[in-house]
């Protein structure tokens, strides 16, 4: 009987999953072997083992995802990378079939949708030195002047909402540092629900788009961002 875990997400579902790539429990021999010929070389390029290990482990996951998806196996599957760097499913051909993943240390995010790009990004919550500065350089003045509103002590995790909402957003958008990321507003304090507040571009409806607040553990925040409304957030586990 097929996994009900593993059907394709409907028209009215974001699916994302989350994975530790540390885990022990991961077979790494195997999911290398599912890696295509590139990403190998890839792996070999990381200087240390950690980052070796994290790499096989989080393609290969992804991997085994989208071949529980899809029902092929997962050596076949295929990507191709738009000029921006954007992954998208070459092989097999599943129709209306979005992904994008993202990681911070071991913690991975995999995100998936029918119909429309979708975008994810995770940062584990941690101190960030000049981070003023930081957000005068990346953030909106609205964003700024939002963070420094937030009391001290919730401070960082506005942040990183901040920081993650807005890459998830030019990840769906799938044009990535093209976007500056000073040329838009998302909201940021955590007692705010996550939104996209403001485009620079009057052409476009910053209301069109669903932002939704992430927390996959409780050292991490994270986004996903979809151009399209009411649609069903569903988290799983892998492991």
């Amino acid at each position: 009987m097929a996994d009900p875990a593993f059907a394709l997400p409907s028209y009215d579902e974001i699916h994302v999953w989350s994975t530790r790539l540390d885990d022990p429990k991961s077979d790494v021999g195997r999911l290398y072997e599912t890696l295509t010929p590139d990403e190998r070389d890839r792996a070999a390029r990381f200087y240390f083992e950690k980052h070796r290990r994290r790499f096989i482990v989080g393609r290969g996951i992804l991997r085994h995802i989208i071949a529980c998806y899809s029902g092929v196996g997962a050596a076949q599957i295929r990507f191709d990378y738009s000029l921006k760097g954007k992954p998208a499913l070459a092989e097999p051909k599943v129709e209306n079939f979005s992904c994008n993943l993202s990681h911070s240390g071991d913690l991975a995010l995999y995100a998936f949708s029918d119909g429309a790009p979708i975008g994810v990004d995770v940062e584990i919550l941690r101190p960030v030195e000049d981070m003023d500065a930081i957000a005068r350089r990346f953030f909106s003045s609205l964003e700024c002047d939002m963070l420094q509103g937030v009391p001290a002590a919730d401070r960082i995790e506005a942040f990183f909402n901040c920081w993650t909402r807005k890459e998830a957003y030019v990840k769906a958008v799938g044009l990535g540092l093209w976007i500056p990321l000073d040329s838009f507003t998302v909201s940021v304090a955590p007692s705010e629900p996550a939104r996209l507040v403001q485009l620079r571009s009057p052409s476009d409806d910053a209301a069109k788009w669903s932002i939704h607040h992430l927390r996959p553990a409780v050292d991490a925040v994270g986004a996903v961002a979809i151009p399209s409304l009411n649609r069903k957030l569903v988290l799983r586990q892998f492991a």
